[in-house]
């Protein structure tokens, strides 16, 4: 009875795990798209773009290590 919660508990982390890489690609997007429609872009915008670009690298990264996949 104990161990029944883990695949549980693994679903639900893995849905706040997907739903958080959609929510950082969409931020990158927009930043990436701030900075290409800037006539003179700020040093800051593009770090901030580079910033967003990473984190979500970084839970792309951790959804295909865990071999999430998107159920429909």
């Amino acid at each position: 009875m104990l161990f029944r919660r883990k695949g549980w508990l693994r679903k639900e982390f893995d849905d706040q795990l997907l739903e958080k890489a959609n929510e950082m690609k969409a931020t990158w997007i927009s930043q990436k798209e701030l900075v290409e429609k800037s006539f003179d872009p700020s040093a800051e915008a593009g770090c901030q773009a580079k910033i967003a670009e990473a984190k979500y690298f970084l839970l792309f990264k951790e959804v295909k290590k865990r071999k999430i996949t998107i159920r429909k």
